[in-house]
């Protein structure tokens, strides 16, 4: 993004850049290869814990046969009287050659549960030819805690990961070293993906020094404008599971990556901004429809504030992936129609996003929220609040290691409630120290 905006120079100077149309820092192409082979076990990855909440969660696994995947979870450490739940539903369970998906419900809030994966392998010629060859158990037992407001801890967010292993081997030992309660995604954590094991890469086999980072800590995941790009992108709910649908109503069927979650005194409130270009921009054929989705969000969010999750909690946060404030002129706000073209803008695509903040700025007022984290620009920025904007906002970093761009840097923002306050605190995972630090009462 010229000198300006570090964002678009880490994306131009890579070679690894796919396309103009969809820059972004690494392609499937450079990954780390998934190496399949057939002496490959059958449960062939750590487990994958998502969609915290206070009485349900995810769970994913990779495996490299027909599987039909189970979760077994009990309060006690030796999972004496263990529940067992089997993935799939509407009365069928699944059988998959790549993943299992795993939706434990029925949860207390605020419980620590233990947890063991497993799969029966499944013979599958046809309708009339199915057999059932018996199961494996990983016997690992891991933990997590629900959320809840009763729940004590502190969460963190990562974003713009880009799969880029190292940028994502820095931050997931900060991770591993602060332990937080749950850790939010906060979008592009792809550039694009093409299949199911592109997004594999990012999601399951994530990082060969911690193959189990997702294990104990699960994470809330919200899409970033790369994550709706590429074939799999779309069907990306078939490995990161959108919200459990007793969440929200009906009429919001298509939220599934929305979320209003307790965390001790803080609300945590997800939201989706969405593709950066336009839906009229030709570059994506007619194929997005963000403008009804945006606005579908701005309903749901008026009517989720008033729900006791947030009206009683001391603390309310908002995440999105792009920034919902940018005060610098030539920053395009996201809704110059048709094309996202404009003189005084130096680039064709949102750098923040007016729209959104318009649609749900009136619901952030009304609930009293008072931080917004968001991602996208690849650069660390806080923006304090104003007398038209009473919510501060804090920028994330990006996956650039280059040291001669010192703007630009991965970040683990941090956020826990300390003698009555919230402390938000940002690492910077590449030089190892912290950046900034601030507190709300």
């Amino acid at each position: 993004m010229g000198k300006r905006m570090n964002r678009r120079e880490f994306l131009k100077g890579s070679a690894l850049v796919v396309a103009a149309a969809t820059t972004g820092p690494q392609n499937r192409a450079t990954a780390e290869p998934l190496n399949r082979t057939t002496s490959e076990p059958f449960i062939s990855s750590a487990p994958v814990l998502q969609n915290a909440a206070e009485t349900s969660i995810g769970v994913s696994f990779a495996v490299s046969a027909d599987a039909s995947g189970w979760v077994e979870y009990s309060t006690s450490p030796d999972l004496k009287g263990s529940t067992k739940v089997f993935s799939g539903e509407h009365g069928l369970m699944t059988v998959d050659d790549k993943v299992a998906l795993v939706r434990v419900t029925g949860l207390r809030p605020a419980t620590k549960y233990y947890y063991r994966i497993g799969a029966d392998r499944i013979e599958f010629k046809g309708g009339y030819a199915m057999k059932n060859l018996g199961p494996e158990v990983d016997q690992k037992v891991h933990s997590f805690t629900t959320l809840g407001a009763a729940a004590t801890g502190s969460f963190c967010v990562i974003n713009d990961t880009h799969n880029q292993k190292k940028a994502m081997g820095l931050v997931l030992a900060k991770l591993a070293e602060l332990k937080p309660s749950v850790v939010l995604w906060n979008g592009d954590a792809s550039n694009t993906s093409e299949t199911i094991e592109d997004a594999m890469d990012i999601f399951i086999r994530t990082h060969a020094d911690f193959p189990a980072y997702a294990a104990d800590t699960p994470y809330m995941f919200l899409n970033g404008n790369h994550d709706f790009r590429g074939r799999f992108n779309r069907r990306l709910g078939d490995l990161m599971m959108f919200r459990e649908p007793t969440e929200r109503k009906g009429e919001y069927a298509e939220l599934g990556r929305n979320f209003v979650q307790r965390l001790g005194d803080i609300a945590l409130i997800g939201l989706d901004t969405g593709e950066d270009k336009l839906d009229t921009n030709p570059m994506f054929a007619g194929l997005f429809k963000m403008k009804p989705y945006r606005e579908k969000q701005a309903k749901w969010l008026a009517e989720a504030i008033e729900t006791p999750a947030v009206k009683t909690a001391k603390f309310k946060v908002a995440f999105c992936h792009i920034p919902l404030f940018d005060a610098r002129p030539w920053t395009n706000p996201g809704d110059v129609a048709p094309a996202d073209t404009a003189p005084q803008y130096t680039h064709q695509f949102a750098i923040w996003q007016r729209t959104c903040a318009n649609l749900w700025g009136p619901s952030f007022k009304k609930a009293g929220v008072q931080l917004v984290i968001a991602a996208h620009q690849h650069e660390f920025r806080y923006d304090a609040p104003a007398a038209d904007r009473p919510w501060a906002q804090i920028v994330g970093g990006g996956p650039n290691l280059d040291p001669a761009n010192p703007k630009s840097f991965p970040t683990v923002i941090e956020g826990k409630v300390a003698d009555g306050n919230l402390i938000v605190t940002v690492h910077d995972v590449l030089n190892g120290k912290v950046v900034g630090e601030y507190g709300f009462a």
